[in-house]
This record gives C-alpha cells, sequence and structure tokens, in this order.
C-alpha cells in the first residue's frame, strides 16, 4: 500500500520511472514521512507548497518565483535580493548544503537565477548570480558545481584588483543537458542544448547544440 501510494504521488508530480521492487517498504515509508516534514515546514516559512530541508536560509523570498513541488535541502541558502525575480520551475531541486548569492557586494546589485523545470543540483553547489545565471529544464548536475557569473577586472597597474570593479556576462546552461561532479562555469559561458559536461571541467566558452565537453578549459570531444 505504501509503494502504491508512492507511486501515484511520483506520477501526479510529473516523474515517470517506476519505483524499483527491491526498494524496502521501510525506505519509502521514512521518505514519505521526511517529505511531509519538509512541506510542513515551508508552509511554516513560506506560507507555500516548497519541501524545505532542516536549517535553510531563505533571504527575501517575495522575489523568488516557486514552481510545484521544489525542493530545497538541509542547510541551503537563498538570497533573493536581485533585480530579476528568481524563478524555481516545477520539481527543481536544491542539493544540501548549497548557496544562491545574488548580491555578493554593496558596490553591485545582482541580477539573480532562473532554473527550468525537472532540473536538480547536487550537494555543496554554489551558485554566484550576481551577473544572472540561466539554467535550462531537465538538466541533472552532481555534486560541488559552482557558477562564478563575474570577473574581476585588473588590468590597471595603479590600481589594486579589488578596486577595479567587475564585468558581467552572466551564465547560460541550455535544455536536458547533464553535468559532472565539480565542474566550474565561468561568466560568459554557454552550453547548448542536449549536451554533457564532463566531471571536473572548466567552462568558460560558448558550446553548440549536442555537445560533449570536458577538460581545463573545455574544449568540445564530440558531438551527440
Amino acid at each position: 500500500m505504501i509503494k502504491s501510494l508512492f507511486q501515484k504521488l511520483l506520477l501526479k508530480s510529473g516523474k515517470t520511472y517506476t519505483l524499483d521492487s527491491n526498494i524496502p517498504t521501510k525506505l519509502v515509508f521514512f521518505t514519505l514521512l521526511k517529505r511531509l516534514i519538509m512541506l510542513f515546514r515551508g508552509f511554516f516559512k513560506l506560507s507555500r507548497k516548497v519541501f524545505i530541508g532542516k536549517r535553510c536560509q531563505i533571504m527575501n523570498a517575495k522575489n523568488i518565483q516557486f514552481g510545484n513541488n521544489v525542493t530545497i535541502e538541509n542547510d541551503c541558502v537563498i538570497d533573493g535580493y536581485a533585480s530579476n525575480k528568481l524563478i524555481l520551475g516545477d520539481n527543481v531541486k536544491i542539493g544540501a548544503y548549497s548557496m544562491i548569492t545574488c548580491t555578493s557586494h554593496f558596490s553591485k546589485f545582482g541580477k539573480g537565477i532562473s532554473i527550468g523545470s525537472n532540473s536538480a543540483i547536487g550537494r555543496f553547489s554554489e551558485f554566484g548570480a550576481a551577473g544572472g545565471i540561466e539554467i535550462g529544464s531537465d538538466v541533472i548536475m552532481g555534486s560541488y558545481i559552482s557558477f562564478h557569473s563575474e570577473n574581476h577586472n585588473f588590468k590597471d597597474n595603479s590600481k589594486l584588483i579589488r578596486e577595479q570593479g567587475v564585468t558581467s556576462k552572466g551564465i547560460k546552461i541550455g535544455d536536458n543537458v547533464w553535468v559532472g561532479a565539480k565542474v566550474t562555469f565561468l561568466d560568459g559561458c554557454k552550453v547548448g542544448n542536449n549536451s554533457v559536461v564532463a566531471a571536473g571541467s572548466v567552462v568558460n566558452s560558448t558550446y553548440p547544440d549536442n555537445s560533449i565537453i570536458g577538460g581545463v578549459p573545455a574544449k568540445l570531444i564530440k558531438t551527440i
């Protein structure tokens, strides 16, 4: 009965996979209980249907647009202070110990971030969204991913680097992209739809649709 309920809830939330028959009923029960507690916490903190883990900080929530069944796992920090509305689409999942920072310095009001539906990000990930980050739908990411949507100016030798300001072009990831663990995205990079980014890559350029990229810096390995 518990497994049947779990499967119905999956389908209702838009998940199309079938529950493995080897999964113990006890594990399913405790997962449902955990989700229920997270849902209550979301209603308490935000008065919305959002699944929120323990010890999360969500600032300026009125500037964040939550889709259906958004999950924010334990110990996450989300900074909603940005010039654009933050958008978390349906079924978006932010892994535990992750951070979204929009305004990192008072000298510049940040742009923000949008994440499309059915996209999930692993644990210990960091989103420096001051220059703007766009992530498409159906994007799956490993843990320890980092985005840095700003660059420090440094060419004027008469000034300290920290006094020369920053430039921002933003970062854009297309739809249906698989990103391996510990990938770093630098300002100005763009990854096309239906692509794969190898673990540990440093992404700093523009890559077309259907690309497999990897390396430091990342290069096109082959086309899907």
